[in-house]
């Protein structure tokens, strides 16, 4: 289902400058437009959960439980998600996923404006949305080819990535605000109006009529089909169990920041909020350039030097007490990141047959998303006993591992 004008489109791109070629596509305009501004509240209700958390329960281990909760549902979802992003229509399955999400930050907001929030309606919350994510997410990576086709898949990767950190700049300065302003419940409030730009969006994109995927096999069948696919291929299967390494424990340190500003650099809401912006501004810079190296090939390199820095940038952030310092550090540990994991996402898609593509982006949906909230609830129950500093620091030490491991094993990744 690519543009449903392709001479149009060519006529565009000679236009438009590499790093913007997606725009020539309408479709893949109106999705960015209200992905942006959907995204914006969707940070904003990030930052304003895991600080009303820490407020209501001044515990580590808590903040740990909602990443867990919110996660959790990938490990045993996303193949399913995987399936019906191959079978049915990705738009239609799209606005279900949008709806859906909508309706929790309506409750989360009705909870917080009644006064009855507390940590286990945010959990429970948490791992609803976790639920619909694990259908969201390989359905969202894989509506990129629908949009775009094949030639343009690599730049709109990129432009989807400065897209999500330009609102992750926008939303936590946002959130930071309106939580020392008005408190977390408006934050959820706009969250749930802010699901209406996507829908809108989506509701307006134009597509070829929609011709099913025929498979006499059953859902169960089709999953073992894509896990026997990705055992074949020794490359994607390298990138998964790095991706499953890396999420349990390199973006673990993100659910305690609440914590981290408060115990740590001894701030608040203003310096918690500012941290997720810098995290955005370096993730939102790194997908700038990926958009302009759209066709630059050596995207194994770039993993393989991320995979090393990151790490060492997070373990240099655990020990700072700084909060300046904290903020250039975190801006870095945003710029790897996104480096690292647009080139995995990118070289993931280019090199997975068609028909394969939603079950190979729901493993790596499983394997990141779903893995991560042990590695969030690890790190809360860790740091109640011991050091905060020093259990983040530990985290960067095992992931150094990992990605020394990976490569030593794996070291046909850096010519992908």
């Amino acid at each position: 289902m690519e543009n449903s004008d392709p001479a149009a489109a060519g006529r565009a791109k000679s236009r438009l400058p590499q790093a913007f070629s997606s725009f020539r596509h309408r479709n893949y305009r109106l999705w960015f437009g209200g992905q942006l501004v959907s995204l914006v509240g969707t940070w904003m209700q990030i930052i304003a959960q895991g600080w009303l958390v820490y407020q209501i329960s001044a515990s580590e281990f808590d903040l740990g439980l909602v990443g867990f909760a919110a996660a959790i549902p990938s490990l045993i979802i996303s193949p399913w998600g995987g399936v019906a992003t191959d079978r049915i229509p990705r738009r239609t399955l799209l606005l279900i996923t949008q709806a859906a999400s909508m309706a929790m930050a309506f409750i989360l907001a009705a909870l917080a404006f009644a006064g009855v929030v507390q940590v286990w309606h945010i959990v429970t919350l948490a791992a609803l949305t976790g639920v619909v994510n694990a259908f969201d997410a390989p359905a969202r990576m894989t509506f990129v080819f629908d949009m775009v086709g094949s030639e343009d898949v690599t730049n709109a990767i990129a432009l989807n990535s400065t897209m999500f950190n330009g609102a992750r700049i926008v939303g936590p300065a946002l959130g930071g605000m309106m939580l020392a302003a008005v408190g977390a419940r408006w934050c959820f409030l706009i969250n749930g109006v802010s699901f209406l730009a996507v829908i809108v969006s989506l509701l307006a994109m134009k597509f070829p009529p929609h011709r099913p995927v025929l498979s006499r096999q059953n859902p169960l069948e089709q999953i073992f089909e894509g896990l026997r696919y990705v055992r074949s291929n020794r490359g994607i299967l390298a990138l998964l169990l790095f991706a499953m390494g890396y999420g349990l424990f390199s973006v673990s340190y993100g659910s305690q920041l609440p914590a981290f500003v408060d115990k740590v650099l001894r701030a608040g809401e203003t310096t918690y909020g500012a941290l997720n912006a810098a995290t955005g501004v370096g993730a939102f810079a790194a997908g700038a350039l990926m958009a302009q190296l759209a066709s630059y090939g050596a995207r194994g390199k770039m993993v393989t030097i991320a995979a090393f820095v990151y790490p060492l940038l997070l373990a240099a952030f655990a020990f700072n007490t700084s909060v300046p310092l904290a903020l250039g550090l975190i801006f870095t540990l945003g710029f790897s990141w996104l480096l690292l994991f647009n080139n995995i996402n990118s070289l993931l898609q280019l090199n997975t047959s068609p028909e394969m593509r939603g079950r190979v982006m729901s493993l790596y949906s499983l394997v990141f998303f779903g893995f991560s909230p042990f590695g969030s609830l690890l790190v809360g129950a860790v740091a109640e006993r011991i050091a905060l500093p020093l259990t983040i620091g530990l985290t960067a030490a095992v992931t150094l591992l990992v990605s020394a491991v990976t490569f030593a094993l794996a070291p046909e990744i850096k010519k992908m």
